[in-house]
């Protein structure tokens, strides 16, 4: 199984990325070719290093790093990608990571 997590930051209107995040960017991200899930986790308190505490984590998972290549160069992953840029505008708003799970 492969997962990419979005970090984001607190927005600077809420109820604005709130509305677009869950009536816009989630329907688009649920069209990606191979996605297997999406959930989000948002209510953090704190962070161990003292840093941000994010606002909104939201995790899609994928069978392999193959399959989130594939849905990103899709149609439908150009659309999400640029879709991003409408919650996140600066580069600093959100963190973007991919990578492999495996079982212990």
């Amino acid at each position: 199984m492969a997962r990419m997590v979005a970090i984001y930051r607190t927005p600077n209107d809420p109820a604005a990325f709130d509305e677009h995040y869950f009536t816009v960017h989630v329907p688009m991200a649920r069209r990606l070719p191979g996605l297997r899930g999406y959930d989000i986790s948002r209510g953090a308190i704190a962070t161990p290093a003292g840093g941000p505490v994010p606002y909104l984590i939201g995790t899609l998972h994928f069978d392999d790093m193959a399959a989130i290549r594939a849905a990103f160069a899709s149609p439908e992953g150009r659309e999400c990608a640029a879709d991003r840029r409408v919650l996140a505008p600066a580069e600093g708003d959100v963190q973007i990571f991919l990578f492999d799970t495996e079982p212990v």
